[in-house]
């Protein structure tokens, strides 16, 4: 038998996992571990924050479709882990946290007075999917094995092994058996059953208007090929939820983009058989509730996810189905081919047609912001001139508030799974690190991040791991030195009518919505990145470009008109999402 830590022991079997990177700071009370890693070839990317270590790990597993894994010391590092761990739990990105604990002896429970001390595996497990302390080396396969199962069955989350330091790095004398992952954990995707796929493929060919809503659980099949065909197959209108976007690239008539309310309310209140597949129906869908959904006596429901527990959640479902979504809709697609001359889909391309029309008239409407020349520019023009200078396959990065607004109202998604954001819970300054995992999941590849300043300002130090790691992202960051969204909230509750008459009210009539000046441009530079600084929308191209062929990170401070940027496009529809529906 040979002597081998705690750490080491994990470090193997991640391996064993085919895991390449770990996100975190590195740290003696997990020596043991993170060495491991090093030798093995695991490489360790190391951030500014323990939060930014978990984004970097979500935004890895969301676009590779690999576990990611992120690790933080005990007491401080884990208290600033804990932001990252909430947002990734909630985002559903499949993220594997290893931190240290205090010996055996003085925590579990604690001791009382020791230091850097508390209920770690405790506090992390009312927060992810699961969570564990490790009580012995012998114990550290079992639990490790546990937790690398849990990761990768239902839907993704965090997963969280907290091992005291004493194991982590001290060794032993032990022989200690490496299973393969298929002995320990399902590696086949869960298969629909057959007669529920025809029963799908019935309802569907049936159908006067049917549509289908998709949701990460195709992200994380990566079903992008199967779910197109079968939207080809049905030529069904597609919505999806916020973070799905492009899952069907916009390029496609049946692709509803979710910046399209009204039109998306009207697909979804036409349509008399509804396919979801890998969505919760949450409050960003509307809850799946009438008047924004047909209501369930007009509206059959086809609900698939590999969670049982969200199926019929917030909308009944007539067929529910608990598998895998990519092999749920491969078998629905061969079904839907075996069948296709039983559709009539004459009135389905008349039906997707009105709704292009709808969508052109609305994109005209956007765009006359884009003939809008005047500086400080207006916001628009950012997303805009991103979509023509970064190449098509580019990661898009989105944080802010109104920033992230403007960014999805004015970027197309031609391509699955290249957008970024935390759409389910809005936590500023996460972009900063998502875009440092984007470069670190692509690499060759440019990263384009929009982000607000306010939002650059919670982690601005992570333009230097950029910068360190070769990561060729470039932070666009829109200043309008205000807390955009707050402000404009604020103004309506303050003053409503000279807000509707003026447009914005002076510094003096809010409550400390305005922010000082940052020279962004400079800030990154003084960090080792390329910085250029633009206020006139005609000279937006050539800086992005002169960014781009710099061929690393880059800042490009711009400034964007702060009335105008309050003034984002769908506010209203973003202050009703919030309100809860009346149907039942």
């Amino acid at each position: 038998m040979a002597e081998i830590s705690g750490g080491e022991v994990i470090a193997r079997m991640l391996q064993n996992e085919g895991v390449e990177k770990v996100f975190g700071i590195i740290d003696g009370t997990y020596f043991g571990f993170y060495s491991a890693l090093h030798r093995l070839g695991i490489e360790i990317v190391t951030p500014r924050h323990e939060t930014s270590a978990a984004h970097m790990a979500g935004a890895y597993a969301r676009l590779t479709g690999k576990l990611g894994v992120c690790m933080a010391s005990n007491g401080p590092g884990v208290a600033n882990i804990l932001p990252g761990l909430v947002v990734e739990q909630g985002e559903g990105n499949r993220v594997l946290v290893v931190t240290s604990a205090r010996r055996p002896g003085i925590m579990y429970p604690d001791r009382g007075g020791a230091y850097q001390c508390f209920d770690q595996s405790g506090v992390i497990g009312r927060i992810a999917k699961w969570s564990t302390a490790v009580s012995s080396f012998a114990r550290v396969p079992e639990l490790m094995r546990k937790a690398l199962r849990k990761s990768w069955e239902g839907r993704p989350g965090v997963v969280h092994v907290d091992v005291p330091e004493s194991i982590l790095n001290g060794k032993e004398k032990a022989d200690v058996a490496f299973w393969a992952p298929h002995q320990y954990r399902s590696a086949t995707p869960l298969e629909p059953a057959a007669e529920q796929v025809a029963r799908a493929a019935e309802l569907l060919v049936a159908a006067q208007a049917p549509m289908i809503h998709a949701g990460s659980g195709v992200i994380h099949a990566g079903a992008f090929e199967a779910l197109a065909r079968v939207a080809e197959l049905l030529h069904s209108p597609m919505t999806t939820s916020w973070a799905a976007r492009g899952v069907l690239p916009e390029t496609s008539p049946l692709a509803m983009p979710m910046p399209h309310v009204k039109v998306n309310h009207k697909v979804r209140n036409d349509a008399d058989v509804a396919l979801i597949v890998g969505s919760r129906l949450g409050e960003t869908d509307w809850w799946g509730k009438p008047p924004y959904w047909r209501d369930p006596s007009g509206q059959k429901t086809i609900q698939v996810d590999i969670d049982p527990d969200v199926l019929g959640l917030n909308k009944p479902a007539d067929l529910a189905i608990q598998a895998d979504a990519g092999r749920f809709l491969e078998r629905l697609g061969d079904e839907l081919e075996r069948r296709k001359g039983e559709m009539n889909l004459e009135p389905r391309r008349a039906r997707v047609a009105g709704y292009a029309k709808a969508m052109r008239e609305d994109r005209a409407g956007w765009d006359k912001a884009l003939a809008d020349t005047a500086i400080p520019m207006h916001p628009a023009h950012i997303a805009a001139a991103c979509g023509e200078v970064f190449p098509k396959d580019s990661v898009l990065v989105a944080d802010g508030g109104n920033a992230t607004i403007w960014a999805m109202f004015y970027h197309r998604a031609d391509v699955p799974n290249r957008i970024l954001s935390t759409f389910k819970f809005g936590m500023l300054g996460a972009g900063m690190a998502q875009a440092v995992g984007a470069a670190v999941a692509l690499p060759g590849k440019p990263v384009c991040c929009i982000i607000g300043d306010g939002a650059f300002g919670f982690h601005p130090q992570e333009v230097e791991t950029a910068v360190r790691n070769k990561a060729q992202v470039i932070y666009i960051v829109l200043c309008d030195r205000q807390w955009g969204m707050v402000k404009m909230n604020q103004q309506f509750m303050l003053r409503p009518f000279k807000t509707m008459l003026f447009k914005h009210l002076g510094p003096e009539e809010t409550i400390k919505a305005d922010l000082g000046e940052i020279a962004f441009d400079k800030l990154g530079e003084s960090m080792g990145a390329y910085g250029e600084r633009v206020s006139d929308p005609k000279a937006l191209r050539p800086a992005l470009q002169r960014a781009l062929e710099s061929g690393r990170c880059s800042v490009v401070h711009v400034d964007v008109d702060p009335v105008k940027h309050m003034w984002a496009p769908g506010l209203m529809h973003f202050k009703k999402m919030h309100e809860e529906p009346a149907g039942r």
